[in-house]
């Protein structure tokens, strides 16, 4: 099949498009529209990181309007949405429940040899779940018999829990200070709930279409990447059968790495609003950083995870968009007892601005202080004078 040929700039927008940020509102307003989203994405990825408002929450508020952090809880608690692991940790919709399965038995068999001890304990956990409900770690006594050797060196009752969740026995909900809660499975998804094994072939597809559904335009590697935790998965045997049934179409774009793939319905011809969006780094459009790099000339990585004297940005470094462009990145924590977003480093790319763009900023710092629980922005340093100026006078009165 001939490929379709893009400009870098088509293909921005159809990948801002498919990740919902062409415009403000684009999925409405309200705890539909946070359902509309994560149905769209087909995966909100969760992290814990509390800086600023933990990343599933920000992907949100930057979608939704006023959102609330109650929103996501409620869908949870309806049945809606539940949490589980694609790549990673997040939240999916329910209906889409079936096709963690094949997750699930790829932990199994990852933990299919467990010491006597943990099958044990694994046995007593679960007998406690279904005679007395859900539990929490907190629930049981500090099992660990050798001292700490840091945050990954998990007691062997956490150890179990997780093996557990991981493996479909027990699932997830979350008290309001995120705590885990585990529960059986029963208790949290509807009863109608397809929870049929899909085949092989059935969970690359569902696969390959959720992902190009929330990426647009995608390498066979992002595609692979949701599905990594299944081991010798079909994700690159079936692109090329969807190819030849022309169930996907192939795409060129100037520059960037071929083959690229595309929806058969993916619209082409999109209008971006220039809005300004401030996000979160674990954002569905910033997760794969060649793919920023390639298509938005854009070089970010988020520093958290590297040693504090190699940094460039700062610590927790969110990237701001406006229209299809990058133009900053913001270095932000929020101290909510002070009430107050402390913007440690605003860095501008280097990109002209003018003042329609610098007032769509203010707004979107506005939000995203709100957002935040805080009252006031206080910005430590910058590389632009002026637009930090024009930001500061704009902001006046918050």
């Amino acid at each position: 099949m001939e490929a379709i040929n893009l400009t870098k700039q088509q293909a921005r927008k159809i990948i801002l498009e498919a990740a919902g940020l062409a415009r403000k509102a684009q999925f409405g307003k309200g705890i539909e529209a946070v359902y509309k989203v994560i149905d769209h994405l087909g995966f909100v990825q969760l992290d814990t990181n509390y800086v600023v408002e933990r990343a599933h929450h920000h992907v949100m508020a930057a979608r939704v309007p006023d959102y609330q952090l109650a929103w996501l809880t409620e869908l949870c608690d309806d049945g809606q949405v539940y949490e589980y692991f694609t790549s990673d940790a997040g939240f999916l919709p329910m209906r889409d429940f079936r096709f963690s399965l094949p997750v699930k038995e790829a932990f199994k068999a990852q933990y299919e040899s467990v010491s006597q001890a943990e099958t044990r304990l694994r046995k007593q956990i679960m007998d406690r779940v279904e005679r007395d409900g859900a539990v929490k770690v907190g629930d049981f006594e500090n099992d660990r018999v050798d001292a700490s050797t840091g945050w990954w060196d998990w007691r062997p009752a956490k150890i179990a829990l997780e093996r557990l969740y991981l493996e479909g026995e027990l699932m997830i909900s979350r008290t309001k200070n995120f705590q885990k809660v585990y529960d059986l499975p029963l208790n949290l998804v509807p009863g109608d709930t397809d929870q049929t094994m899909p085949t092989a072939e059935e969970y690359a597809r569902f696969v390959i279409r959720r992902t190009l559904g929330a990426l647009g335009i995608s390498g066979a590697r992002e595609i692979a990447w949701r599905a990594r935790r299944v081991k010798g998965n079909l994700v690159k045997q079936e692109l090329e059968k969807m190819v030849k049934a022309g169930q996907l179409k192939l795409v060129s774009v100037e520059g960037v790495k071929s083959p690229l793939y595309m929806l058969p319905d993916q619209k082409t011809n999109i209008k971006l609003s220039n809005d300004v969006f401030i996000l979160s780094p674990f954002d569905i459009l910033n997760v794969f950083r060649h793919r920023l790099k390639d298509f938005f000339n854009f070089d970010y990585q988020i520093e958290c995870f590297v040693p504090a004297p190699k940094r460039k940005y700062g610590y927790f470094s969110l990237p701001v968009l406006a229209g299809d462009t990058f133009i900053a990145r913001m270095d932000a924590k929020a101290d909510r007892k002070q009430k107050m977003l402390i913007v440690h480093n605003l860095h501008f790319e280097d990109v002209k601005l003018d003042a329609g763009v610098i007032e769509k900023l203010v707004q979107s710092l506005k939000a995203f202080a709100r957002f935040n629980q805080c009252r006031e922005i206080v910005f430590t340093k910058s590389n632009h004078k002026a637009y930090l100026k024009a930001i500061s006078k704009g902001l006046a009165g918050l």
